[in-house]
């Protein structure tokens, strides 16, 4: 089946905010813009950047696109109930077409989070906020932040790659971030319900492109930066560049640091915020360290210490590898940045952190036969801690089986080191499909088999790899190859529920294909 997949609604407050069109105008229009007669008794309700998402009352925004000007759709915004437009000059003439007043702003993007922040008043917002920012690990930091949190008692919202909670409720997630203006509903909607703190996954396109403008974080954290998005940013220094505004005073108050990658010097030498910094390396000295004190397919426990007194906590966290661990400690030590007691965090945490992280080495298997993770890594980075992970709770003569592809029309820089990275912690390699959007998938195949054959004869000549078309048929193949005692490791697809083929969505869960073929096996959930 193949459908084209939604875009999540964005959340809104269940009380839409009230500003008169005529301060809009004010504040943020200039000469070119379309006055209406009764301007001040027009109110605004709302902000979209999509007219399929328009609710009466709401400002549209009209951008301009890579192939189109969003002011074509402002007749369609109109229709839907929208009161105005705010658009730049391109935009002017469609815009004022619709015969809806228009608000003329040019860099009318990186005007946005200023605009949301006047709608929502979100600067008032008494929600504590918590931006995670690195290559990996920003979704399990996220959602370990939100547990850790509701097990301190307190309630809290969450942003992720996977999902947004807000009030009891969740939502799949389009972006890894909010547009700008979802972001700023958001956190209305938070302050509406009560929340006490909430955590947002911040992406390096997310800072370039403005999405959370006008968000002055309480705490931001940073996992670690590895060679990923280059598609983007074209080298490493400019992609660690990217991050840095987000440990700045017009994006965060304080923040902390893990220094497990060489970039966290640079980046805690540019910082214009109070820092501290955590660790799990040995020999490096850091206000905060994690040490592993045991792993399990069940999970991983630790011990976190804060070097300036002393004083440390002990817990375990429900998701394999000595990563996850680091993660967690760095989620202790942004809620101890934020100022919540010693005490309150380590009785939270002391039974253990009880986050369902999606997708994120997520085990689909039963307790008969093979264990099957699931994961949403897709670095050379990401394989090798995961696998690390998988292999340090696959006890021998227990075989780990690597599965995976690599996104199409994404960074080809670094497929042969994802292949090189799985031929390095796996015994068995099979390469699939994953996103192949518009781009060749046997070209995309050729070249992670290629490179992986071609290491796996100078280090491991033992490591087969295999190359199977589809991943449907893929993850079949890897369970019968798999023996009681073997751990399979099917990295990329993570937590989403569709491919990208050709521009379209295809309906698509990896754990329910990788649970399908156990059963298909013989083994029963």
């Amino acid at each position: 089946m193949t459908e084209t997949q939604p875009v999540p609604p964005p959340v809104r407050p269940r009380h839409s905010p009230s500003k008169p069109l005529s301060e809009l105008l004010d504040r943020f229009g200039d000469e070119r813009s379309v006055r209406p007669e009764g301007e001040a008794e027009i109110e605004l309700h709302g902000i979209t950047l999509n007219s399929a998402t328009v609710e009466p009352g709401d400002l549209f925004v009209a951008l301009p696109g890579a192939t189109q000007h969003g002011a074509r759709f402002a007749a369609a915004a109109r229709d839907a109930g929208a009161v105005a437009v705010i658009t730049d000059g391109a935009g002017l003439e469609q815009a004022a077409a619709s015969g809806l007043p228009v608000v003329v702003r040019e860099e009318l993007r990186a005007s946005l989070g200023e605009i949301a922040a006047w709608l929502f008043d979100t600067a008032a917002s008494p929600v504590t906020l918590f931006g995670v920012t690195g290559t990996n690990g920003k979704t399990s930091v996220a959602h370990m932040l939100e547990a850790i949190l509701e097990q301190m008692g307190l309630k809290a919202g969450l942003s992720s790659t996977a999902e947004r909670h807000f009030d009891g409720e969740k939502l799949v997630s389009g972006l890894t971030t909010p547009e700008t203006v979802d972001l700023h509903s958001l956190i209305a909607r938070w302050t509406e319900c009560g929340t006490d703190a909430a955590a947002v996954e911040v992406s390096a396109q997310s800072l370039s492109r403005h999405r959370v403008d006008g968000v002055v974080f309480d705490v931001a954290g940073f996992t670690n930066l590895t060679h990923d998005h280059l598609d983007d940013y074209g080298d490493m220094q400019t992609y660690l560049d990217a991050k840095k505004p987000l440990f700045q005073p017009d994006r965060a108050r304080r923040g902390v640091v893990c220094l497990d990658t060489p970039p966290s010097a640079e980046l805690v030498a540019s910082a214009g915020i109070p820092l501290t910094t955590i660790t799990s390396l040995p020999g490096v000295e850091a206000d905060w360290r994690v040490e592993v004190t045991g792993q399990s397919a069940r999970g991983v426990s630790f011990t976190l210490t804060r070097a300036s007194d002393g004083w440390s906590v002990s817990s375990l966290v429900t998701a394999i590898g000595a990563h996850m661990a680091l993660n967690a400690g760095l989620a202790i030590a942004m809620i101890s940045a934020a100022g919540y007691p010693d005490e309150q965090l380590a009785a939270a945490v002391a039974s253990g952190i009880v986050a369902y992280l999606p997708g994120r080495a997520e085990r689909v298997s039963g307790e008969r036969g093979p264990n099957v993770f699931v994961d949403f890594g897709h670095s050379a980075d990401a394989f090798e801690k995961t696998l690390a992970a998988v292999r340090a709770v696959t006890p021998p003569p227990g075989r780990v089986i690597m599965l995976f592809g690599a996104d199409g029309d994404r960074d080809k820089l670094k497929r042969p080191a994802m292949s090189r990275a799985a031929v390095d912690g796996a015994d068995l390699v099979i390469v699939t499909d994953h996103h192949p959007r518009f781009e060749d998938p046997d070209a995309i195949r050729a070249t992670l088999v290629a490179a992986a054959k071609e290491h796996a004869a100078a280090v491991k000549p033992d490591v087969e790899v295999i190359e199977v078309a589809g991943p449907e048929k893929a993850i079949r193949v890897a369970v019968s190859k798999a023996e009681p005692g073997d751990s399979i490791l099917w990295a990329g697809p993570g937590h989403q529920n569709y491919r990208d083929i050709r521009g379209v969505h295809v309906k698509y869960s990896a754990r329910e294909q990788a649970r399908q073929a156990l059963r298909e096996a013989g083994w029963a959930d």
